[in-house]
């Protein structure tokens, strides 16, 4: 019986040692998306009122955590009874990843035209604010869900060889912490001012050590955000690119050979890719605009 229920913890203590190796090797896989996921979400919590920011953003975690319980089971039914599925989805998932990337490049070069009329201020009522919260919250939350379908199925995809057990639990990991260590990230960034404000007013004395911490702290808020902005796109095209190098025999046959680094030839895959989605969807646009009139 004892040598029973040791040769259990034995075994239980190596399948954790498999799920930590395998949990490092899926973060990696995964870190790119979560970058992307921390500037999108950072900028979507933001720019509320200061003391609905963290209500705000609570709600947002709620959703987010509600997209994993319904995306974890239908993603190991597939892996389970349908295998080849994951990476199909994986393909496709790098296709709209590439698409927001170049589209993202796009906007910068060549930004949408906008009214040059400044916009009617109205006295908004107290439900009309909580009505635009909630739509900004709902937008948040389809965007986490994108975002989760992508972060699972490629952490699917490092651990696709393993038992269904290490898959479960592995994967489970992962989505864990996309959810507390991105959510948790991003209030730490939108508090920022806050803090920064607290620091100001902390005591009378001008251009005290507290007053410079509290002003850097204001001042660098913009610049995190814009600057997570820049990092998440290109983000999206080196994961995109991963994707398609890695899944798809033909692209990692073309890539094997150029005389560049791995990484930058997976940021040129994806970027190209990117391009040629992103023209597709614009003509089709214009094709279909011209069939309505």
């Amino acid at each position: 019986m004892a040598s029973g229920f040791f040769a259990l913890l034995d075994d239980i203590a190596t399948l954790m040692d498999d799920v930590a190796m395998m949990s490092k090797v899926a973060g990696k896989k995964t870190a790119g998306i979560l970058g992307d996921d921390l500037a999108v979400n950072a900028e979507k919590a933001s720019g509320f009122v200061s003391d609905r920011e963290l209500p705000v953003l609570w709600a947002i975690t709620k959703g987010s955590f509600l997209n994993k319980l319904i995306i974890l089971p239908l993603a190991f039914l597939l892996s389970a009874f349908l295998p080849a599925a994951v990476t199909v989805i994986l393909v496709i998932g790098g296709l709209y990843l590439a698409y927001e990337g170049a589209e993202k490049i796009y906007e910068y070069f060549f930004p949408h035209a906008h009214p040059s009329e400044a916009p009617k201020l109205e006295k908004m009522t107290k439900e009309d604010i909580l009505g635009l919260e909630k739509e900004k919250i709902k937008s948040a939350i389809v965007t986490d869900f994108i975002l989760s379908v992508e972060i699972i199925i490629i952490a699917l995809g490092s651990v696709v060889d393993e038992t269904l057990v290490t898959k479960i639990l592995v994967v489970t990991i992962i989505a864990l912490v996309a959810t507390v260590g991105v959510y948790g990230i991003v209030a730490l960034i939108v508090r920022m001012d806050e803090y920064g404000t607290k620091l100001i007013n902390y005591n009378d004395r001008e251009n005290s050590f507290s007053d410079k911490i509290g002003h850097f702290l204001v001042a660098a808020l913009p610049k995190i955000i814009k600057s997570l902005s820049v990092i998440g796109t290109l983000a999206l095209l080196l994961v995109s690119g991963g994707i398609f190098v890695h899944n798809l025999h033909f692209v990692h046959e073309l890539v094997e050979h150029l005389p560049i680094p791995g990484i930058i030839a997976e940021f040129i895959v994806g970027l190209i890719v990117g391009i040629i989605v992103l023209l597709c969807i614009m003509l089709f646009s214009r094709i279909w605009k011209a069939v309505k009139k």
